[in-house]
């Protein structure tokens, strides 16, 4: 393995995803993962940042070595969410994939234009849905060093 975790870590995810669904899949694809992750899963954008935060309940939380962020959020979406984490000095490191089901030209630039790491578009079959998850899986947690905390 590449990255810098002892093979006895894991790696934490932050998953800011609304959908029951998308969030159960992702949770279903990373749990044939040969890497150890330990997988945190946020509603929405205002509870993304007192995670990051480690704000209240999420006091004692785990920093994530990775977000994966949806943009489409209720209370607070996920370009403000991506804005926020790019903007703060203690947050800024972390690597943001965006994983979403738009394909909007405005949103792929908007996305890079705030500093996320990578725009990915989700795909509706299942099947290939755990491929993404498994590339971003193999990529980020196997090839990427991923910054320290």
């Amino acid at each position: 393995m590449v990255n810098n975790r002892s093979a006895f870590m894991p790696i934490e995810v932050l998953l800011v995803e609304d959908n029951p669904g998308d969030a159960q899949l992702t949770r279903i694809a990373l749990e044939d993962s040969k890497i150890s992750v330990n997988l945190n899963v946020v509603e929405d954008g205002v509870e993304a940042m007192a995670f990051l935060r480690k704000q209240d309940k999420y006091a004692k939380v785990p920093h994530p070595d990775i977000v994966l962020l949806d943009l489409n959020l209720p209370k607070k979406d996920g370009r403000e969410v991506l804005a926020e984490i790019k903007g703060d000095a203690n947050l800024k490191r972390i690597p943001v994939v965006v994983l979403t089901t738009s394909q909007a030209e405005e949103d792929i630039l908007k996305a890079y234009n705030l500093a996320a790491n990578c725009y990915i578009t989700k795909p509706v079959d299942f099947d290939q849905f755990v491929k993404i998850i498994r590339s971003i899986e193999n990529f980020w947690f196997a090839i990427v060093k991923l910054p320290p905390e």
